[in-house]
């Protein structure tokens, strides 16, 4: 059975470049355009793996993780951050929240599908 991935990005650009490098690599993609729609998304989409920005409109990465740690369902399903930011603090803010790992973007296909692959085994 396929992995579900939700993937939540602002960015109509990034959502594409998911969409394609998941599906190819045989994951379905549910998505949403920023946290408010992710929350929205979160019990219908019942993902295996979320990937996340940071800095979106209406609800930001962390606020979104909170969201979806808060949910006892959704306790344990891992988080992937994908960002431009690199910064320490930041990314200590994501753990704290929930997130389980940190990719920067621009992303690397094959090293995004490892990370995947790496934290739903």
């Amino acid at each position: 059975m396929k992995k579900k991935v939700l993937t939540v990005d602002d960015s109509r650009t990034i959502r594409n470049m998911l969409l394609v490098t998941l599906n190819n690599a045989g994951f379905e993609t549910i998505q949403a355009e920023d946290g408010v729609a992710g929350l929205e998304v979160l019990e219908e989409a019942n993902p295996d793996v979320i990937v996340t920005d940071i800095n979106m409109p209406r609800l930001d990465g962390f606020g979104f993780i909170e969201g979806v740690r808060r949910n006892e369902k959704y306790r344990a399903v891992p988080i992937l951050v994908l960002t431009t930011e690199s910064d320490a603090e930041k990314k200590n803010r994501a753990r704290q929240a929930g997130a389980t790992g940190w990719i920067v973007k621009p992303f690397d296909p094959t090293k995004l599908i490892d990370a995947i692959e790496r934290v739903t085994a």
